[in-house]
């Protein structure tokens, strides 16, 4: 009878009470905990305090560092060392609760090219140090400092995609089994590029960014890219579906030339590939600007000629998919100019992002985005290169990948950050 009622009372509750309702206890369980001061549970031993520099700035006589509590326990900075000599400072905050941040001001005739170490004592003694490999003065965000940011983008960005993308009329001329091949190594392109992401995203993560997870934020973006890029192919899938055409403006039924009845529109294709090598390029723009903006960054001919060579390949993936296309060129630029804008311009708004606002926290979790739309892109083509067999490593795809990640690997050697 006691059984019964219980049921009963069940199915008389709303569906969304007995869902909150273990999150309501779990509130009530953790409130408790917290004001009665975690009983049993004392803190013994010395605090830890741990700061992460976010930022460095040097203007004339002055070193200005951006720093953030990732520790556990609160932190006061009573000091500032450089070069093992205690110098003045100002800063905008005075104890620091996790996560707080505060800048640092230090009064300190830095002489250009030098390299210096700071030290921040915290009020318990501890010291956390912090290197300046080569001191140079942070540039003026002004309406110049943004053009230049703007004309580093446009050339490693724009205009090496634009060039790669003029490989299209070759790839229309050739054999479709080489079509098959060129898809291939676009998979090798786009997987060094991923790998890349990766790298570079956790190396920033490592140096800056472990007050909001470091390295996790890297996979969380990765992860969220992946599933998001998922459900726009998902949705644009469905657009086509109920349009009887193939999504962004493919013909009916288009499919990626050398597909085995895998049904990829190869219009969208193309648009996917666009916007995974642009976000990778928001990240890479976001890695060059703030190299530039504390004088790491030898902006020279080499360095320039080295992201041109590495990036061009990118244009050639985008035009991969749409090899099999037989509309007229002209009708098919408006698409194309598209696809080059949507995957260079990006490095432009990372470059100014990077150069005037940069944050390792947010360029890990971008570089991570990269990474992770690259990954769906991957998905995507892998159907196009399988063999009459149904094989997807036959020794064309398998060599088409293999030569992509050299190719990617050799232009990679070019840049120098």
């Amino acid at each position: 009878m006691e059984a019964a009622t219980i049921e009963r009372t069940e199915r008389r509750m709303p569906a969304w009470v007995t869902g909150l309702a273990p999150l309501a206890l779990l509130g009530l369980a953790i409130g408790l905990f917290v004001a009665l001061g975690a009983p049993g549970l004392e803190r013994n031993g010395a605090p830890v305090e741990e700061l992460a520099v976010e930022r460095t700035s040097l203007a004339p006589g002055e070193i200005e560092l951006v720093v953030r509590n990732d520790g556990p326990d609160p932190v006061a900075i009573s000091q500032v060392l450089v070069n093992d000599a205690f110098v003045t400072f100002e800063q905008s905050a005075g104890e620091m609760r996790r996560l707080d941040g505060n800048t640092i001001a230090v009064a300190y005739p830095w002489i250009e090219g030098e390299a210096y170490a700071v030290g921040l004592v915290t009020s318990t003694g501890g010291t956390v140090e912090h290197e300046i490999e080569a001191a140079a003065e942070t540039p003026a965000a002004d309406a110049g400092f943004y053009g230049l940011m703007g004309l580093i983008g446009l050339y490693v960005g724009i205009i090496p995609v634009a060039i790669g993308m003029l490989w299209l009329p070759w790839v229309r001329r050739i054999d479709e089994r080489w079509i098959q091949f060129v898809l291939a190594l676009t998979v090798g392109l786009l997987a060094f590029l991923g790998v890349d992401a990766l790298l570079e995203g956790s190396e920033i993560a490592a140096g800056g960014a472990e007050a909001f997870g470091g390295a996790a934020l890297v996979f969380l973006g990765a992860a969220a890219a992946y599933l998001g890029l998922a459900g726009v192919d998902g949705w644009l899938r469905a657009r086509a579906h109920d349009d009887g055409t193939a999504a962004v403006g493919g013909r009916p039924g288009a499919a990626v030339a050398g597909a085995s009845g895998s049904g990829v529109g190869a219009w969208r294709l193309a648009f996917l590939v666009a916007l995974g090598v642009g976000l990778h390029n928001l990240g890479e723009g976001l890695a060059i600007g703030s190299a530039y903006a504390i004088g790491s960054l030898a902006l020279g001919a080499t360095l320039i000629v080295g992201f041109a060579i590495h990036n061009t390949t990118e244009g050639l993936a985008i035009v991969a998919p749409v090899g099999g296309e037989r509309h007229r060129l002209r009708g098919m630029l408006p698409r194309l100019v598209g696809l080059g804008l949507l995957a260079g311009a990006p490095a432009i708004l990372g470059a100014w992002i990077g150069a005037s606002a940069f944050n390792p926290s947010v360029a890990a979790l971008l570089f991570g985005v990269g990474a992770g739309a690259i990954a769906q892109v991957i998905v995507q083509i892998a159907p196009s290169i399988r063999d009459s067999s149904g094989r997807l490593l036959h020794p064309l795809a398998a060599t088409g990948v293999l030569a992509g990640l050299v190719l990617m690997y050799a232009t990679g050697l070019a840049i120098s950050l």
